[in-house]
């Protein structure tokens, strides 16, 4: 998910050319030179790669992945979404009669629990699902605090945090109590980590709900769940996890406007796809005229049920490692339909949703990958799912 406070911080041509889609390419692991004042990658007192097994929040498609962290003393557990557009941890607690999830975080059973005199609200620009944010829909309202949080046995203390004390009926469908954030920066309980020792990058092992065992891996990299080599591009976001492309390409064809250059921003916690107006059309056109705008839901398209099945939809994102060669990031056409609108069955969602101003990918492409979010280096690595 993107919360507006991540977002404060970052003509179609008349006729496809064909072009041919780069292959990836084996990358021998580099390290380069620490920017900006972040961690150092790996530290003489090393701490052991912390796994958390993560649960798929699956509704007729893959939605989000969230696991367990332990918040106070004595720990209660928190199930949380550890998200990589977003920066902080937040979570239900039993102030929140708004929130239906339980158990909630009670604040009054943890010795360690230190409560802020901070409110304030967090709007999200892209939500839990599928669906667009219409109308501010999803936003948290948030009281500040510190806690002890604890990871795999490593407990961090005095983590800065929010307790969710009211939230829009939008969350209601949520299985999990919060929000982790992973973004580009070394933040509350992973910089505690990172300087207990453990290295300063993370894993992710998202796959689909066919698969599971899915997996966030703290400070280390698992070669057994990725075929072939990690192909790395440079991180250039601030906060935001964001990799720059060269071109998109849909079913082997590219137009004027999908070979311009953009930075796409990475968000584990997403499940579709976003680019501007232009850019979400211009990929259309290249898969169906039956595509149009769902007027239900501004910034959604949809087509009829009927026409979507089979029908050929591969997108190929197109990066540079850092050697210079270029490599793709591909959505398989498996990913076009998100299924049937609530307010129109007959009519299906389809993956990529317009929203202006902003360039975003999610699940969708992620669950196809092993992702390596490298902190310390400002990196990302990528290779195909081994499952």
């Amino acid at each position: 998910m993107l919360s507006s406070i991540t977002l404060g911080l970052f003509a179609l041509a008349a006729a496809s050319e064909a072009s041919a889609s780069p292959k990836p390419l084996p990358i021998t692991l580099q390290s380069r030179k620490t920017p900006r004042g972040q961690f150092s990658g790996i530290r003489k007192r090393a701490l052991s790669a912390i796994s958390v097994p993560l649960d798929d929040f699956f509704l007729g498609t893959d939605l989000q992945w969230f696991g367990n962290i332990s918040v106070g003393t004595p720990p209660q557990d928190v199930s949380v979404v550890f998200d990589t557009g977003s920066t902080s941890l937040e979570f239900a607690s039993t102030e929140c009669t708004s929130c239906v999830q339980t158990p909630k975080f009670d604040p009054a059973k943890s010795s360690t629990f230190v409560r802020g005199s901070r409110t304030t609200t967090l709007d999200f620009a892209t939500g839990v699902g599928v669906d667009p944010v219409v109308n501010n829909d999803y936003v948290l309202t948030v009281r500040s605090a510190t806690d002890t949080v604890t990871v795999g046995g490593v407990a961090a203390k005095n983590v800065s945090l929010f307790t969710i004390i009211d939230q829009t009926p939008a969350f209601n469908v949520d299985p999990f109590l919060g929000i982790q954030g992973m973004g580009s920066r070394a933040q509350g309980f992973f910089a505690a980590l990172v300087k207990a020792g453990l290295p300063s990058l993370f894993s992710m092992f998202l796959t689909p709900n066919a698969v599971g065992n899915a997996e966030l891996l703290i400070g280390g990299i698992d070669d057994t769940k990725f075929k072939g080599d990690l192909t790395y591009a440079d991180q250039v976001g601030s906060g935001d996890w964001e990799v720059e492309s060269t071109q998109i390409t849909v079913n082997g064809k590219t137009t004027s406007s999908l070979k311009q250059h953009r930075s796409i921003i990475f968000d584990s916690g997403t499940s579709n796809i976003l680019f501007s107006t232009s850019t979400t059309e211009a990929m259309y056109a290249l898969i169906s005229d039956d595509i149009q705008p769902f007027d239900a839901e501004p910034g959604a398209y949809g087509l009829p049920c009927d026409k979507i099945d089979g029908l050929p939809a591969k997108i190929d994102l197109t990066f540079t490692s850092q050697q210079g060669t270029p490599f793709n990031l591909t959505i398989p056409s498996s990913e076009l339909n998100v299924g049937p609108f609530k307010s129109d069955p007959t009519i299906c969602q389809t993956l990529i949703n317009a929203f202006d101003g902003l360039d975003l990918v999610g699940g969708s492409v992620l669950k196809h990958y092993y992702s390596v979010w490298d902190i310390g280096n400002q990196r990302m690595g990528f290779a195909p799912n081994g499952f």
